[in-house]
C-alpha cells in the first residue's frame, strides 16, 4: 500500500479538473447572454426589452435562456457585477489608496486611474447608457444598489484623500468625505458629457482638467 505524506495530500487536494468541452461551451453561451442583453438593454431600453429579443439576436430558444437565468432583471445584476469588478480591477496593487507617499506618485497614481475608468466608463458608451438612463428606473432594489456603488466611490476616494493627509502631501484641512462626494460628482458629469459629445480630444481635455483638481485642487502648499 502506497502512503501519502501530508504534503502530498495537500496538493493531490489542490489539483482540479480542467472544465470539460461541455462546461466551456455552456459558461460560454452563459456570457453570451450576458453580453447581448447588456447591448439590447442599452439600445433599446430594458423595458422596450424582451428575452425574445435577446434569444432571437443569439439564434436559441426561450427554454434555453431560462437555463441560464430565471428572467432578464436577473441579468442586470451580472452586468452590475462585471462592472464593478473591472473598475475594482484597475484599483489594484499599484493604484490602492495606500500605495503612493509622494505628492509626484499620487499625481501618476490619478492619473492611471483616469485612464482605466475612462475606458470602462466612456469609451463603450453603453455600460454610462445603462447604468445613468435606464438602470435607475427599473425598481426599487436596483436604484438602491447603484447608490450604493456611488457610496463605495465616494468611500475609495476618501481612502486616496486621508492617506494623502496623513503622509503630508495633501492639505491637512482637507474635508476628505465631501471633497470625495464632490469628486463622485466630478467623474459622473464628465460621463455625461463623454455620452453627449463623443469627441476624444474633449473627453481627453475634461479628464486632464479634472485630474488637474484632483492634484492642485487638494495639495499642501
Amino acid at each position: 500500500m502506497t502512503h501519502h505524506s501530508v504534503c502530498d495530500d495537500c496538493i493531490i487536494g489542490l489539483v482540479t479538473k480542467p472544465p470539460t468541452r461541455a462546461e466551456r461551451r455552456k459558461a460560454e453561451l452563459r456570457q453570451d447572454i450576458i453580453d447581448t442583453a447588456f447591448v439590447q438593454f442599452a439600445e433599446r431600453g430594458y423595458h422596450a426589452t424582451g428575452i425574445a429579443d435577446i434569444a432571437t439576436e443569439l439564434g436559441i430558444g426561450h427554454g434555453t435562456f431560462y437555463r441560464y437565468f430565471s428572467n432578464k432583471r436577473d441579468i442586470i445584476d451580472h452586468v452590475i457585477d462585471d462592472l464593478a469588478a473591472r473598475i475594482v480591477g484597475a484599483l489594484g496593487t499599484e493604484n490602492a489608496p495606500d500605495a503612493a507617499t509622494t505628492l509626484d506618485e499620487y499625481r501618476a497614481q490619478i492619473d492611471r486611474i483616469g485612464v482605466a475608468l475612462t475606458h470602462i466608463l466612456v469609451e463603450d458608451r453603453r455600460v454610462a447608457q445603462l447604468l445613468l438612463f435606464h438602470a435607475t428606473g427599473i425598481d426599487d432594489e436596483l436604484t438602491a444598489r447603484l447608490y450604493g456603488l456611488l457610496d463605495t466611490a465616494d468611500t475609495l476616494t476618501a481612502g486616496y484623500l486621508e492617506h494623502g493627509v496623513e503622509l503630508g502631501y495633501l492639505r491637512e484641512d482637507l474635508d476628505t468625505l465631501n471633497t470625495a462626494r464632490a469628486v463622485t460628482g466630478m467623474l459622473l458629469a464628465g460621463i455625461v458629457h463623454g455620452l453627449r459629445d463623443p469627441d476624444e480630444s474633449a473627453i481627453a481635455a475634461l479628464n486632464v482638467a479634472i485630474r488637474r483638481l484632483l492634484v492642485d485642487g487638494v495639495r499642501k502648499d
